[in-house]
């Protein structure tokens, strides 16, 4: 057979592939900012809380996680399938990461920028929704970026809960056709080109946000 026969299940594989990875990766934002803002908060409860889920889901493996969500938890009366299991396995996981992204990013803005919010009579909600999370969501960005990069590698991992993902297609097209070498240089360069769409992507962003960031501050 040859790379144009192979194409086509490839190509299914990898639409599964970013659908999976950018669910995840909106999943883990959300969740990386609820527990990036817990783990800074002043309520000891809120604050213990975040820290036990980040701690639980960067201390375990992401492949034990996937099991757990997909084979354990039907255990205890609560099914998921495997494409909603996967996402919310990736999703927890990230988020983990991502939340001490948040953390380090908000910490990092000048305490000078917390005065002067202060000083205009912000509240606190108006001081992190205008003044903080602005300057240090742009900080977030590089490490968000290799996030999502790593979070597509890890997609592969969901093929062992029965996803068709592109590994998946890939190892099925060995199996039919023996051709290793061939399919499995083919899985890399399709992931390199996915993983450089994204990296593009991010750092677009990113260009985008400074030079309007660096607008508004010389603006006032």
């Amino acid at each position: 057979m040859t790379i144009l026969d192979f194409l086509p299940n490839l190509l299914n594989g990898a639409w599964v592939t970013l659908q999976i990875t950018v669910l995840s990766a909106i999943l883990s934002l959300i969740l990386s900012f609820i527990a990036g803002l817990g783990r800074i908060s002043n309520v000891f409860l809120i604050r213990s809380i975040a820290i036990a889920y980040i701690e639980f889901f960067r201390g375990t493996s992401i492949l034990i996680q996937l099991y757990w969500i997909y084979f354990v938890m039907p255990f205890f009366g609560i099914t998921l399938d495997a494409y909603t299991a996967a996402v919310i396995g990736l999703g927890l996981n990230l988020g983990s990461y991502g939340a001490e992204v948040v953390r380090g990013a908000i910490n990092s803005v000048d305490k000078g920028q917390y005065e002067a919010a202060l000083a205009l009579n912000f509240t606190k909600f108006d001081m992190y929704k205008r003044v903080i999370i602005p300057q240090a969501f742009v900080s977030m960005l590089p490490p968000f970026g290799n996030y999502l990069i790593e979070l597509l590698k890890a997609t592969s991992l969901v093929s062992l809960i029965t996803i068709a993902e592109l590994t998946y297609e890939g190892k099925l097209l060995i199996d039919q056709t023996m051709q290793t070498a061939e399919i499995f240089t083919l899985l890399l360069i399709i992931y390199f080109l996915i993983a450089q769409f994204f990296s593009y992507c991010i750092k677009s962003f990113e260009r985008k946000l400074r030079a309007k960031l660096d607008r508004k501050v010389a603006n006032g």
